[in-house]
């Protein structure tokens, strides 16, 4: 038994502030771990020596700085972890390991306001033939990150907004997906997945503090403060796209009037040119004419990029992020839509909180969401996990 304050509990400890840092960041040099838990050169390299000898991490000769450096991840053996993306349109399922490589990726058009049953029946498919794919069963598993494009209340685990997933009203997925694959689930809605795969893997990288907007059938945000995902108690921060303009504009599917949703989410937007370009018209190709040239597309998307920045001006005001990234369809327009979001930030915002921010567009593309699930299981499992116990730390067999 381990006594707190005793060496063997405070080895413990500094073994667990190692792997997460490194769980945390997919790979560091030793220097890096040393600045990021605090402990002494000496004491990192002997940590590492222990856990490396475990089979828990693995180091590599690198260079740091023109210098000869040692970069240290986690083991590829040390277990894998997936990620599930349900998009109003679309199921993506990634597979990746603990040392932030992606294994194996997938996606398949879906309704998924359709049926909850139909889209999980799906998604447990995908996950058997992506793992199966890369030689591996579910007891390797440690753990599935969800998105899911709608508020997930915190106290009940359920999706509670009718008006956004009406079939899936009152469904905890959570309990769903893990009934299914008999391993821990966590979840979280698309556009805070959006904003910890770009943080992760993307633009956001290198970043504290950041705002990920997701312009699509919807309109929502990931709220990055200090490095970790804000959900607010409810776990419905981040819903700008409710955020009213016009008190006298079109009404909401939230019950209100002239929310930033009514001018910039596509079921508000592509009604202005069908009539000129067809029934037809998707978000996609709209960018894809604004970037040919086309006059009504260049000017719808450059109204919608005004509204945008409107409400990026109030995130700015409130929050003072260093960064927004922009996701989403509307992302493909690049400067088309980023510069008349500039715009407004600089015409609404404080000019400070102006001044500090960057405005750019995702790197990830569709592809944020499912990373950021992984990003989500990465961040949320337990360190103690990988550790056997604090002398001779090694790999658990399964954390089913």
């Amino acid at each position: 038994m381990q006594t707190p304050g005793s060496q063997s509990s405070l080895h413990r400890a500094n073994l667990e502030r190692v792997v997460r840092a490194v769980r945390l960041a997919g790979s560091l040099t030793q220097a890096e771990i040393a600045r990021s838990t605090g402990l002494s050169a000496a004491t990192v390299s002997n940590i590492v020596r222990e856990l490396k000898d475990g089979g828990t991490v693995e180091v590599q000769d690198t260079s740091s700085g023109g210098r000869r450096a040692r970069s240290v991840s986690l083991s590829g053996d040390a277990g894998i972890v997936i990620g599930v993306d349900f998009g109003h349109t679309h199921l993506r399922v990634a597979v990746g390991n603990l040392a932030h490589q992606v294994l194996a990726e997938e996606s398949a058009p879906m309704d998924v306001d359709a049926s909850w049953a139909d889209g999980f029946d799906r998604a447990e498919v995908l996950v058997g033939q992506l793992i199966a794919g890369i030689g591996v069963g579910l007891e390797k598993v440690i753990g599935v990150g969800l998105g899911v494009p709608g508020p997930i209340d915190v106290e009940s685990g359920t999706l509670g907004s009718t008006a956004i997933l009406p079939g899936w009203a009152g469904i905890n997925p959570r309990q769903e997906l893990s009934q299914r694959l008999g391993v821990p689930v966590y979840v979280d809605n698309d556009a805070n997945l959006g904003a910890l795969g770009e943080l992760v893997w993307g633009s956001g990288r290198g970043v504290k503090d950041l705002a990920y907007i997701k312009v699509a059938s919807g309109v929502g945000a990931g709220l990055v403060i200090n490095g970790q995902i804000y959900r607010g108690p409810g776990g419905t921060a981040g819903e700008i796209g409710h955020i009213t303009l016009d008190e006298s504009g079109p009404v909401c599917r939230c019950g209100n009037r002239g929310c930033l949703e009514t001018f910039a989410a596509a079921r508000y937007v592509l009604p202005l040119l069908q009539g000129t370009h067809g029934p037809e018209l998707t978000m996609e190709r709209v960018v894809e004419l604004a970037r040919e040239g086309d006059p009504g597309c260049r000017r719808v998307i450059a109204d919608v990029g005004r509204h945008v920045g409107s409400g990026v001006a109030n995130l700015c005001n409130v929050l003072n992020p260093s960064r927004v990234v922009l996701g989403g369809s509307l992302a493909e327009a690049g400067e088309l839509v980023l510069a008349p979001i500039r715009e407004s930030v600089g015409r609404y915002a404080i000019p400070s909180a102006a001044r500090q921010l960057s405005v750019l567009t995702g790197s990830l593309g569709s592809r944020a969401e499912v990373l950021g699930a992984l990003a989500l299981v990465l961040s949320e499992m337990g360190d103690s996990t990988l550790l056997a116990d604090s002398q001779s730390p090694k790999l658990l067999p399964s954390v089913r």
